[in-house]
């Protein structure tokens, strides 16, 4: 990082609105654009300067292009993270800049809005079907073999192994299902109310005291902290915008010790998945989802690969740490 391109990069009203609207989330150039009411070409120019200064990135999936922040208050090099407390410290001294990144950033609801509204739409058309649609990713009886070995549930072994159970993104309840004799309670989560009077079908003959079906939200899980011993995605993830949070949150309700399973597709280049079921992600490298979890306070366990005729299905599980101990206050004088 230079001090010459860098100061010229934040020497522009635009790009300051920019740096901060990135500290907040992701966004493509035409979600910026939107939000900063200018046209496509002239914020990918802006765009063009601040990744050449090393204070954004673009992150390319499929036909889309995604900027984020490079810097932090925190990160590394040191001049990256001066210019992350300077965009803070501006907009907590200067009133004007103040009021434009508020204005900004409430223009975010509706990106946000946007990006749920395509989901849940997605949702409610084919809830019925929801299991046929999974077999876009392959045969589930491998995936699902694959994910009980994985967590240690063979048969003979499987009463209560996975302890209280979080199944994120229920969808008809398959998993749930699949894993309940494994655990002591299943709570089977899901945002969409029509998933949920499946999952409820599907799940009617276990014993009522052994599972709960609950309308949530993976971005803000209402459950206290520590509550789960297991937590699972079943091809969900890829419908986060901002996977890093959801993971954050899936780590605040898994208890120390506990472990995280995320089955979803291996990176690939399927643009159709995005823009006829609702994808956020075209699924992951092992390394990005190596580094959402370890960021998230997982260890990550080696993947597991199940390879398909046209997209592969991975299998990523990870072991809970301890949270770090708080900073005891200094003694005072």
């Amino acid at each position: 990082m230079q001090i010459d391109p860098l100061l010229r990069a934040l020497s522009e009203p635009t790009r300051l609105r920019i740096m901060r609207l990135l500290a907040h989330m992701e966004l493509s150039v035409g979600e910026l654009a939107q939000v900063l009411g200018q046209s496509q070409p002239r914020v990918s120019r802006h765009v063009r300067i601040l990744c050449d200064a090393g204070l954004s990135e673009r992150r390319k999936e499929g036909s889309w292009v995604f900027l984020r922040t490079a810097v932090s208050e925190t990160s590394e090099p040191e001049m990256g993270a001066a210019a992350a407390r300077l965009l803070t410290i501006a907009e907590r001294d200067d009133p004007e800049f103040a009021h434009r990144c508020r204005d900004d950033r409430r223009q975010l609801a509706s990106i946000r809005e946007a990006r749920e509204a395509n989901a849940q739409a997605y949702f409610a058309r084919h809830a019925p079907e929801w299991d046929t649609l999974r077999q876009l990713h392959g045969a589930d009886e491998p995936v699902e073999a694959a994910l009980i070995a994985a967590l240690g549930c063979a048969p003979g072994n499987q009463t209560g192994k996975l302890g209280a159970l979080l199944d994120i993104g229920t969808g008809t309840g398959r998993m749930a299902e699949l894993l309940a004799d494994s655990a002591s309670h299943v709570t089977a989560l899901d945002r969409n109310p029509e998933m949920l009077q499946i999952a409820r079908a599907r799940l009617q003959a276990l014993p009522a005291d052994k599972v709960d079906l609950v309308r949530g939200d993976f971005v803000d899980l209402p459950f206290d902290s520590g509550s789960f011993d297991t937590v699972l995605f079943h091809q969900v993830l890829h419908f986060a915008p901002s996977p890093g949070p959801v993971l954050d949150e899936a780590a605040r309700v898994t208890r120390a010790g506990g472990r995280i399973a995320i089955v979803d597709l291996a990176a690939h280049e399927r643009e159709e998945l995005r823009e006829r079921h609702a994808h956020a992600r075209l699924g992951f490298s092992d390394a990005q989802m190596a580094s959402l979890m370890a960021d998230a306070g997982f260890a990550p366990a080696p993947p597991i690969a199940l390879p398909g005729d046209t997209l592969t299905v991975k299998i990523w599980t990870a072991e809970r740490l301890p949270c770090p101990a708080p900073t005891p206050a200094p003694a005072s004088a």
